[in-house]
C-alpha cells in the first residue's frame, strides 16, 4: 500500500473531523504558499504538537519575510502563471514521491467562488496531465470530490447526497443506485445530475465512452 499526501490550498481551512483525520494522518503535507499561514495557525489544533510541513510550494509572493528565514530548506519555488499553486503541488507530489497512491486536497474550495470552480475542475484535467495519476480527493467540511474516467462502481452508502458533474455533452451515463438516474441526462451545463441522492448503497455508473466526469459527495 502506498502513502498520502495532504495538499493544503488557500481556502477554507477544514474545521470537521474527517478532512483534519485525513490531514493527521498524511505521510507527507505539501502546502502552497498561500495557505501557509493558516496551517501553521492549525497545525497543533490538528496535530496535538508542530507538524512542519514537508514542502511549501508557488510563486512565493505571499510568503512573510520570517517565515521565509524559517522555511528555507522546504520551499520549492515556481513562479510559472500556466498553473496555479494547486496544480503545482499535485505535480510535485507524483513527481517526488512515485510511492503516493492517495492524494487529499484540503482547503481547496471556499473563500472564492471563482477559485473554488476552477480547483474543482481541475481534479478531471489532472487524469489527462498525469499518466500515473494516483487517486485524488478534495475533502472539506461539506464534501469529498474526485474525477472519474469510465464505468465505474462508488461505494458511497445509501441516502447520501450525489452530484455529477460533465465537460463533454456527448456523454451518456446511465445510473443505477441513484434515486433520479442519469440516463437521459446531457451533461450541457452544470446543474444538470446536481443534487441527487443514493437509493442503494452502491452506486454503477456507465459511461459510453471514455470521458471525464466529476463526483461530489456530501
Amino acid at each position: 500500500m502506498g502513502r498520502t499526501a495532504a495538499i493544503i490550498d488557500n481556502g477554507k481551512f477544514p474545521r470537521k473531523e474527517y478532512p483534519r483525520y485525513l490531514l493527521r494522518n498524511a505521510d507527507i503535507i505539501i502546502c502552497c504558499d498561500g495557505a501557509l499561514e493558516k496551517y501553521l495557525r492549525n497545525m497543533e489544533a490538528v496535530h496535538g504538537s508542530a507538524r512542519m510541513p514537508d514542502v511549501v510550494i508557488g510563486d512565493m509572493d505571499s510568503i512573510r519575510r520570517t517565515d521565509r528565514e524559517k522555511f528555507t530548506g522546504t520551499f520549492v519555488h515556481e513562479a510559472g502563471q500556466d498553473d496555479n499553486d494547486q496544480t503545482k503541488a499535485v505535480r510535485y507530489a507524483i513527481g517526488h514521491y512515485p510511492d503516493v497512491s492517495e492524494i487529499y486536497i484540503l482547503g481547496g474550495t471556499g473563500e472564492r467562488e471563482d477559485h473554488t470552480i476552477g480547483n474543482l475542475a481541475l481534479l478531471m484535467e489532472y487524469t489527462r496531465m498525469f499518466s500515473n495519476c494516483p487517486h485524488i480527493e478534495m475533502v472539506s467540511d461539506w464534501s469529498t470530490a474526485f474525477a472519474i474516467t469510465d464505468s465505474t462502481d462508488i461505494q458511497c452508502g445509501e441516502g447520501r447526497r450525489f452530484s455529477l458533474f460533465s465537460p463533454d455533452s456527448s456523454l451518456t451515463i446511465r445510473s443505477k443506485g441513484l434515486q433520479w438516474p442519469t440516463d437521459d441526462v446531457v451533461f450541457d451545463n452544470w446543474w444538470k445530475a446536481t443534487l441527487n441522492r443514493a437509493s442503494e448503497d452502491t452506486v454503477h455508473l456507465e459511461f459510453s465512452h471514455r470521458s471525464l466526469a466529476l463526483v461530489i459527495l456530501d
